[in-house]
């Protein structure tokens, strides 16, 4: 079992490399991210102009908004590029007996 306040996502096997996946945690949206074999979670809104980032696309550790190609950083939520300047949340990720669970900190409680 994972850490006290991690919620369950998905199977492991059900993410695609290079393709983020859009989930919500008690009202949270969250982008889980495969790449690398390692899966980042990222609030899943731009910080510049509020679109999906799962439906940007992936490269490396960044994870670009389509609108207006701001790149996040899926380590840190930090955008590499303007026009976002302002950071976006990530959440820690636990992967055990290939279930992919997160802990996401609901908006209240940051």
């Amino acid at each position: 079992m994972p850490s006290s306040g991690y919620t369950y996502l998905c199977k492991f096997d059900d993410l695609k490399e290079g393709v983020p996946r859009r989930f919500e945690v008690e009202g949270v949206p969250v982008s889980l991210v495969l790449t690398e074999q390692q899966v980042f979670a990222i609030h899943d809104v731009c910080s510049h102009s509020a679109v999906s980032l799962s439906e940007g696309e992936v490269d490396g550790c960044t994870v670009e908004c389509w609108l207006h190609a701001s790149r996040f950083d899926l380590r840190t939520g930090h955008p590499l590029d303007p026009p976002a300047t302002r950071p976006v949340p990530v959440y820690p990720v636990q992967v055990e007996d290939g279930c992919v669970y997160a802990r996401v900190v609901p908006r209240s409680e940051r």
